[in-house]
């Protein structure tokens, strides 16, 4: 039996929630009215039921809304798969059609009822009609597609729809102009390549325009979103952080978390360069809180069981206690291809949809790891389990995953707190196990946990 210990008195980041990106399905699944026969529902509600609601679901905080380029309507551009597109605001004559993509704003005002109250707007790509090659994607590697005279009509065009959402009631509270500057977007989904240096110039257009609109004084700016944890995201930040403007209206910065396996074996260090970008931002940026995006399971297949939940529990532990991030958001809620990559899973042919012991295991921490829920520090003797603490008021919450194939007795100091465990492993769904004592708990094998403790 090993021992864990709690000091509530060691703190560290205050953590503000959970989310998703709605890209690539919403405006699929947000025609989908059909009932759902086990909750009686239509499946697109009961799919955003399961998603954001604390009664009903895993109650995320965040939707992440895909403010597409408009590869839909034009046709134009390398799209394998359609799903790929997205429909663009302005209409052929360059005036704004709010009938647009009507689907995936259908989910995104749904999100909204069934409890998300955070919403980011991404951005891909700039619209088409802004673009050098007039596609939403770029022709070569390397080579920008905005041209420097349209930053300001591309800041505008994204400020006007945000500023149209919010007049609707709907709680915007991030615009992310760029999404994975760094990579060539050459084809099969939108992207737009931006160097370091250029970010910071979009940011300043959109601080500038930002700074004009009394409407949208509550708005902050999100990014760069680069696309692995790996390269050029001290360039980036750098590059941000250096302009007084941008600063304004940061409240952190935004990386992606991906590691794609490399030839080289330090390269596939995933915690030593999370490690070095922390010091970075420890020596540098220290007041700048950092957020995670973007990640999902970079592998082949539609795994729906505990080996693919249990990668994603070690990302968000490594991400949450290594890189103090301070929110962490899914790439995608929901898929329909065969990749590990969806928390609920779609079937084209009788559309209908699948659950994974991601989407539970995500559960155990946006369930109960309540926003401005402080970190505080943990340990054991076991370097098997990998644990993380969160308190509130009165309660702390406690992860604890077990990736190992055997269950662990674990044992915690008596102090007067009633103790609740809730469950995901191969057997068990966020399933409720009774605790009858702090100084005797099983945790079954190859699981996530979470221990909620209340002063009795």
């Amino acid at each position: 039996m090993s021992e864990i210990r709690i000091n509530p008195a060691k703190q560290y980041q205050s953590f503000e929630g959970l989310g998703a990106s709605a890209a690539w399905w919403a405006q699929l699944v947000g025609g989908w009215n059909h009932i759902d026969p086990a909750s009686g529902k239509a499946v697109r509600d009961r799919i955003s039921e399961l998603l954001y609601s604390k009664d009903k679901g895993i109650g995320l905080r965040t939707y992440r809304y895909n403010l597409g380029g408009g590869s839909v309507e034009s046709g134009k551009g390398s799209f394998p798969n359609p799903l790929r597109r997205a429909e663009c605001f302005y209409d052929e004559n360059g005036n704004y059609d709010w009938n647009k993509d009507k689907n995936a704003v259908y989910m995104l005002r749904q999100a909204v009822k069934d409890g998300a109250d955070e919403v980011i707007f991404f951005v891909n790509s700039p619209p088409e009609r802004l673009t050098k090659n007039g596609m939403a994607h770029c022709s070569k590697p390397g080579r920008e597609n905005l041209h420097k005279k349209n930053y300001r009509a591309f800041a505008k065009y994204c400020l006007d729809v945000t500023e149209h959402f919010i007049n609707e009631g709907l709680p915007i509270k991030y615009l992310s102009p760029v999404n994975e500057p760094l990579w060539v977007w050459t084809g099969g989904q939108e992207g737009c390549h931006y160097r370091p240096r250029s970010v910071r110039k979009v940011f300043e257009v959109f601080a500038e325009e930002l700074s004009k609109r009394e409407s949208l004084k509550a708005l902050k700016l999100s990014g760069a979103e680069n696309g692995d944890i790996r390269w050029f995201n001290k360039s980036y930040t750098r590059q941000l952080l250096k302009s007084s403007k941008v600063r304004k209206f940061l409240d952190g910065v935004d990386v992606h978390s991906y590691c794609l396996p490399a030839p080289l074996p330090f390269l596939n260090n995933r915690v030593g360069y999370l490690k070095r970008f922390r010091r970075f931002m420890d020596r540098h940026y220290p007041t700048v809180p950092v957020k995670m995006s973007e990640w999902t399971h970079m592998q082949g297949g539609r795994d729906k069981g505990m080996d693919s939940a249990l990668e994603m529990a070690r990302v968000m532990h490594e991400d949450i206690s290594i890189l103090n991030v301070v929110s962490w958001q899914h790439w995608i809620a929901v898929s329909e291809v065969d990749y590990c990559d969806g928390l609920i899973y779609i079937n084209l042919n009788d559309k209908s949809f699948e659950m994974t012991k991601r989407y539970y295991a995500t559960g155990n921490f946006s369930l109960f790891i309540k926003p401005g829920s402080v970190r505080i520090d943990i340990c054991s003797d076991d370097t098997a389990l990998r644990l993380l603490a969160f308190k509130n008021a009165d309660e702390i919450t406690v992860i604890i995953i077990n990736p190992t194939g055997d269950e662990k007795k674990i044992s915690l100091k008596d102090e007067g707190f009633a103790a609740s465990l809730y469950v995901t492993d191969d057997e068990k769904d966020l399933a409720e196990v009774p605790v009858s004592s702090l100084t005797d708990i099983r945790i079954s094998p190859r699981s996530v946990n979470t221990l909620v403790l209340k002063k009795g």
